[in-house]
Parts: C-alpha cells; structure tokens; sequence
C-alpha cells in the first residue's frame, strides 16, 4: 500500500462513521415524531410562558408603527421581528398569545368531550338496547347537525364570547370519542375475563370501570390526539367567519381575518399565523398517527 493510501484511510473511515451517524439519526428521526414533537412543544412552552415569551403586549400598538415588514425585509426593525399589523401591534407577540388561547380550548375541549363521549360509549357498548339506541342516535344527530350554521345562529343570538365557542365544540366534540369506545367496549365485553368477572359477581358499573375502562383508554388517547388538529381548525375557522373569539383578543383566526384586505400590500400580517395554524395542525394530525400506531396492537405487529 502507498504512501499516499495510507494516508487517505482515516479520513476514509471517518466519513464512513459519519455517514453511519447520519443514518442511524435519520432512522431515529424517522421512528419518531421529532419535528411535530418540537413543533408542539414550542407551541406549548410559548403558551405556557407567554408574558415572558412575547416581546410586546399584544393588545396595545401604535400608529406610528402599523404595517412594519418583518426586520429582513427592506423597512424592517428588529424590535419587531415578524412585523406589526395594521394598527401597530407586534405580530409575533400575538401569534404567542394566540397560542395560548389554543391550548387553553384544546384542553378544555378534550377533557370534557373526552369524558363524556368515553362514559356514554362505554355505557351504550355495555348494556346495548335502548341505550344503545338513544346514544348512537344522538351521536348521528350532532354528525349531521352543520356545526358552522349552529355556531353562527348562537353568536347571532347570544353575542361572541370564549365560554360560547368553548361550550359549541365541547357539545359537539363527544361524539367521536363515544363511537370508537362504544366499537372497543362491544369486543371487550365478550372477553373471557369480562365472563369471570360476571361470574364472579362484580356489578354492571364496577365491570365497566374496572374491566372495560382500561381497556379503551389506548383508543381515547389515539381519538384525542387526532383531535387536536381539528379543534384549532375549527376555532381558527370560527374566528375567521366571526364566530368565534371576539376581537381584539389575538387569537390566530382572528388575526388571519385582520390581515386578509392587506394581501396585496402587508402579507405577513396573514401569513404568520395562518403558517403558525397550519404547522400545529399538521404536527398533531402526525403525532396523532404515530400514536395510534404505536398504541394499536395489530399495526405493531405488521410494523
């Protein structure tokens, strides 16, 4: 062997082990939802500190500073780093409280829905019948209620409000969770454990919360987390329309409405939280496959 070859070896070794490197990152990154997991967590921890995250109030602005661009733009400033909207106030402070707002309804919205859609598939799986009967038609009538026009009537009526927009998705949320439950708790109820159990003596009620509960909790979570996505749309959307969170609190459906007559002119005052909903949104709906994947027994078994 050559000098010369001899002498290109170890580089040769060191790219073969950075290249092994890369790839086994790749494959980690590809086993899991990295990127969706950092995006919710940036969206959580910005909510969560969002009086130490925001730069400026978001409520207040200045004329003065109205349409700045975002600061590596021509007319940009850098106290202001993706810009002001209209009337001066800073985009990104209210795109970190908008994120706030989400959390707080995706929250609220889940847990309630969560619980109530769980106890009613569980209760219409396990005793069947009329129960049966009365929850799925109930889960068929809010299917097929539009849930845009009902939103929009009950602001019509009762005016604009958080609790309003919060307590329309809770009502209208449940029901998925209630139709996969009440599939999962149907196949449960004939298990062989379940038969003991009855055998046994154990009630109706302690069956279900000590049998049947366990049993469906992987499904609720994957419903929950599949959720999530479609919970900011829909807020997002109402906003939007003007049904949803009243102004000039800066929620992200709010502020993409704000900016929609200055396209032409101001672009980022829509563009930022238009791209902070549609980012969210694809991280859950990623996170949400990746756990049911991870949860469901038969695709870990083909994986």
């Amino acid at each position: 062997m050559s000098v010369e070859a001899a002498a290109r070896l170890p580089v040769r070794r060191r790219m073969r082990a950075n290249y092994q490197t890369v790839r086994q990152v790749l494959a980690r990154i590809n086993r899991y939802p990295v990127i969706p997991a950092a995006i919710m967590t940036v969206m959580v921890v910005a909510a969560v500190f969002a009086p130490y995250v925001a730069p400026k109030d978001p409520l207040l602005g200045s004329l003065r500073d109205r349409e700045i661009p975002p600061m590596w733009l021509e007319g940009g400033r850098s106290e202001f780093i993706l810009g002001t909207d209209p009337i001066g106030r800073d985009i990104l402070s209210r795109i970190v409280y908008g994120a706030q707002i989400s959390l707080v309804i995706v929250i609220t919205v889940t847990a309630v829905g969560g619980t109530v859609g769980t106890a009613l598939g569980i209760i219409a799986g396990w005793y069947g019948g009329n129960a049966d009967e009365i929850i799925m038609r109930l889960v068929d009538f809010t299917l097929a209620v539009p849930f845009i026009l009902v939103a929009l009537v009950t602001v019509i009526v009762f005016g604009q409000s958080f609790a309003i927009v919060v307590t329309l998705m809770a009502v209208f949320s449940w029901n998925g969770f209630a139709r996969q439950v009440r599939a999962e708790a149907l196949g449960i109820k004939t298990t062989d454990y379940v038969a003991v159990a009855k055998v046994a003596g154990a009630s109706g009620y302690r069956i279900m919360v000590r049998h049947i509960l366990p049993g469906v909790i992987n499904t609720v979570l994957v419903v929950a987390s599949l959720r999530v996505g479609s919970l900011i749309l829909t807020e997002a959307i109402l906003s939007f329309l003007g049904a949803g969170i009243p102004k000039p609190t800066p929620a992200w459906g709010v502020m993409v409405a704000d900016g929609r007559d200055y396209l032409g002119t101001s672009w980022w005052i829509a563009f930022f939280p238009g791209l902070a909903i549609f980012l969210l949104v694809l991280a859950s709906n990623f996170l949400g496959d990746w756990l049911r994947d991870r949860l469901d027994p038969r695709l870990r078994q083909l994986a």
